[in-house]
């Protein structure tokens, strides 16, 4: 398949790299380089990161936080992120802007599809930040809302691991992955890929998703230029 646009969903909880809390720098600058590089291929590119190395709403709601703003509270922990990935890509060189859910100029713009397609086609990498701007929603689901929006080829899910296994490959060893897999196959083997209502989003809108390991530097390219190192979702 070839892919124009994309959507590169990147989890928080990666972003502390060998820390227990916040941003590792090395993690962020690998990070922009290998989206500067494929940038520099002519793909336009969407960005939406978790918030997970910050805050969680629904870890936060189990401690007594009330669930919106929780929620909120995950929803800002995204956009610090984003703001920190657009520093790391301003520092390669490569131009970027950063849209939030919410109001909140002038830290970003506020997104729009009509907005975000302008930047798209202008080559600038476009990170939307603060999920879908609504409490109840994961960024799994913001992302799957906003890859459809930019009509993407494809959602890029950039994890820690290789692709989608059986069971959890750092849990259990015996783990199978798999090359592909069907959107049914995740939801009748409960396979914790992404949240439901994201996978029934994808699923609805025909978005393929291709489930990768974004630790390891140069694996964007690769999967952008077809090599199977992943897991396709369709």
């Amino acid at each position: 398949m070839q892919y124009n646009r994309i959507l590169l969903k990147l989890s928080g909880e990666s972003l502390m790299g060998a820390q227990k809390y916040g941003i590792d720098t090395n993690c962020l600058e690998s990070y922009a380089r290998q989206i500067h590089e494929i940038a520099n291929m002519g793909i336009q590119i969407g960005i939406v990161i978790g918030g997970g190395n910050i805050f969680r709403g629904l870890s936060g709601a189990n401690k007594g936080f009330d669930r919106v703003k929780g929620d909120n509270m995950g929803m800002l922990a995204t956009v610090i992120n984003s703001l920190a990935l657009s520093s790391a890509l301003d520092n390669e060189g490569c131009k970027n802007k950063v849209l939030t859910a919410i109001r909140m100029e002038p830290i970003g713009e506020f997104y729009s599809k009509a907005k975000a397609m302008e930047y798209l086609k202008e080559g600038y990498v476009t990170i939307f930040s603060g999920g879908t701007g609504n409490p109840y929603f994961t960024t799994d689901t913001a992302s799957s809302l906003r890859a459809i929006e930019i009509e993407a080829d494809a959602m890029f899910k950039g994890t820690r691991v290789d692709g989608i296994y059986t069971a959890d490959p750092e849990k259990d060893p015996s783990a199978v992955k798999f090359d592909k897999i069907t959107y049914d196959e995740i939801y009748n083997r409960g396979l914790k890929v992404m949240d439901l209502t994201a996978t029934t989003m994808c699923k609805e809108n025909n978005l393929p998703i291709i489930v990768f390991n974004m630790d390891k530097p140069g694996n964007l390219k690769k999967v952008i230029n077809g090599e199977n190192i992943g897991t396709i979702v369709y």
